[in-house]
């Protein structure tokens, strides 16, 4: 009798990465080719309704809407993968240092992990700001210091749980360094929960930047963000509706995207 087992496919990763994929594609394509451009005005052209030649319509300053969707959300991406690349990378030194090393190090920076946890992302990123003064950059260092505990608590917990293993403690014997064994034993094991972990971050740090950009503080004009371009539209909510639905969904699709994925990732590691 031939027994046959059908694998349950993981919806919530796909289109997850389908969604992600779109936009990451369309942010891509928006560097180097728009059809107009992003920062010229047209006084001939304002507050357009979408039409065939302006698809998303224009601004208040004539500017096409789907131009500066395209270009601004290759920044929203750009600070998101700084962000998170940062906050992986120091969080992943710091988490296998203290949990494989333990000791009174270990407490303090675990402390100060818990410290940052405790607050809310985007108040401690508006506090760093106040100190740094606005910019993209600032923001990249804001939200990455702020991603640094996430990651450092996934891979010390996993350095501390595989630290007395059997196949750590045979490399200990055949005289492998910590490093390596940190590195290259015990690190690959939390593979999957570090991009989980990443897909969160992805995220909150494109919500933070929308944030920061709405508020002034993060992508400064003329250059397009999709956070600016919320701020800008709200003036013209009434008028010109059109303004603020692109950039606000093209937001909520990107998250909804990074949320999926992360679902997806949690059923793999179920």
């Amino acid at each position: 009798m031939k027994i046959s087992i059908k694998k349950k496919r993981n919806y919530n990763l796909i289109i997850g990465l389908c969604l992600t994929g779109f936009f990451a594609l369309m942010a891509l394509v928006g560097q180097f080719w728009t059809p107009y451009s992003v920062t010229s005005m047209d006084p001939l052209s304002v507050n357009v309704a979408p039409c065939l030649a302006h698809p998303f319509g224009t601004d208040n300053f004539g500017r096409d809407i789907l131009s500066r969707v395209m270009n601004g959300s290759g920044m929203t991406f750009f600070v998101a993968i700084c962000t998170v690349l940062m906050g992986a990378v120091i969080g992943t030194v710091v988490g296998a240092l203290t949990g494989y090393f333990g000791g009174w190090i270990d407490e303090i920076i675990m402390r100060i992990n818990d410290i940052l946890l405790s607050f809310p992302s985007v108040l401690l990123a508006l506090l760093f700001i106040s100190f740094l003064g606005p910019g993209t950059v600032n923001v990249i260092l804001a939200l990455g210091i702020l991603f640094i505990p996430s990651f450092a608590r996934i891979v010390r917990s996993e350095m501390i749980r595989c630290k007395e293993l059997d196949f750590v403690k045979s490399a200990k014997v055949m005289g492998v360094g910590p490093f390596r064994i940190m590195f290259v034993h015990i690190l690959p094991n939390t593979l999957v929960s570090m991009l989980t972990a990443a897909a969160i971050g992805f995220n909150n740090a494109v919500l933070a930047e929308a944030s920061m950009s709405y508020l002034g503080l993060g992508v400064q004009p003329p250059l397009p963000s999709l956070g600016r371009m919320l701020s800008e539209a709200q003036s013209y909510l009434f008028n010109t509706p059109w303004y603020a639905i692109a950039p606000g969904v093209t937001i909520i699709l990107i998250i909804l995207g990074f949320s999926m994925i992360s679902e997806g990732l949690r059923a793999v590691e179920r």
